[in-house]
């Protein structure tokens, strides 16, 4: 499940590329690193509002944030960043619903240290993570290995997680009672084709092993996803994840499959962070033998980023089936300022959730520097 609104995190292996790259700018004192930093953040408005057709009471709220980071610059190889978000109530539909979203009006998601030299970087603190079961801000130690040919090897380990966007802002909470352990490879020696193997293990919960490979022509791209899960309170998950990809004429598509275990689903695999679902929602997609299909169009026109996206899933021994569609539009005022809006439809034959027979529009608009 993912909110189409939210700003994308620098992956470990971007991460690493720059922070390899960031010697050439080293300052010469401690003062010069402080005095050299950079100063980055964002201002933004945001709501949500839900309708619900089965009887259930709509919600919605707004939301004002502010966030500011600094980052310093490199001292033999060393350097730090910090960053703050705050949170402004702008009223709400029904009694909770901004609470409901916001556990805290301000947090500090990033604090970290960072050592880097040409080939190897090494990153511990707060820091935002995006890895394909692994995402948000986590307390963690990174370790990034960039020095063999075409391949990024990133070591983890996470202790403690939390979620904080424009959209919603939880507190740091465990994650297990031993933490998370991470290893993930990516291999681009190939033209056109990454392969990106990777490991997960949650000490006395489950290991997450997978093979991620996309292919990337001038015509068309093929991702080829999949991972199972060894559990240790419950029977093993597993997933599988099927994309053809292509852009004609300005216009670009999509049409995939996901799979689910018959019995268990996902497994653990999704409770720390998820790349595989591509809907706003979602709610289906990780469950028991839960079958995905998906179809998706994006077009810019007068600068607006047009996207649309439709799914079924099909899922339980019934065949109970969850209808989502996902309409976006994305408009950059200028190069700094951003407005964008998404219209939700989900359906679902059960009535068990919240999320059953639910119309929902998200808007913001973001200013960064």
């Amino acid at each position: 499940m993912r909110n189409l609104l939210s700003g994308n995190k620098i992956s470990f292996v971007v991460c690493g590329l720059v922070l390899s790259s960031s010697m050439a700018f080293a300052a010469d004192s401690i003062d010069s690193a402080f005095k050299e930093g950079k100063v980055s953040g964002s201002l933004g408005l945001y709501g949500e509002k839900h309708d619900f057709k089965d009887g259930a009471k709509d919600s919605g709220f707004g939301n004002g944030q502010a966030t500011v980071a600094f980052e310093t610059g490199s001292f033999y190889g060393f350097s730090a960043k910090a960053e703050f978000k705050g949170n402004l109530y702008l009223g709400e539909v029904e009694n909770d619903n901004y609470d409901d979203a916001y556990a805290n009006h301000s947090l500090m998601t990033e604090a970290y240290v960072k050592y880097a030299v040409d080939g190897f970087f090494l990153s511990a603190g707060r820091q935002a993570i995006d890895l394909e079961w692994l995402g948000d801000y986590n307390e963690s130690v990174v370790a990034g290995i960039t020095a063999i040919p075409d391949t990024v090897v990133v070591l983890g380990y996470t202790d403690r997680q939390a979620e904080s966007g424009i959209d919603t802002s939880a507190d740091f909470t465990e994650i297990t009672e031993k933490g998370a352990y991470v290893l993930d490879v990516k291999y681009t020696g190939l033209e056109g084709i990454e392969f990106n193997p990777y490991a997960y293990s949650a000490p006395d919960v489950a290991d997450f092993y997978g093979l991620k490979t996309t292919f990337t022509s001038d015509y068309f791209g093929v991702i080829a996803h999949y991972a199972v899960s060894s559990e240790d309170t419950q029977d093993d998950g597993s997933i599988g994840h099927v994309e053809l990809n292509t852009t004609l004429a300005g216009i670009s598509g999509a049409v995939g499959y996901i799979k689910t275990d018959k019995d268990v689903g996902a497994g653990s695999m999704p409770a720390y962070g998820d790349n595989i679902s591509p809907f706003d929602t979602g709610n289906r997609t990780y469950d028991p033998d839960a079958r995905t299909v998906y179809g998706s169009l994006g077009y810019t026109v007068l600068d607006v980023e047009l996207g649309a996206l439709y799914g079924v899933t099909t899922y339980d021994t019934d065949d109970k089936k969850e209808k989502e569609l996902n309409l976006t539009a994305t408009y950059p005022i200028t190069e700094s300022l951003t407005a964008a809006v998404l219209y939700g439809d989900v359906n679902e034959d059960s009535a068990d959730t919240e999320y059953n027979d639910d119309n929902y529009v998200l808007a913001s608009v973001e200013y960064t520097f």
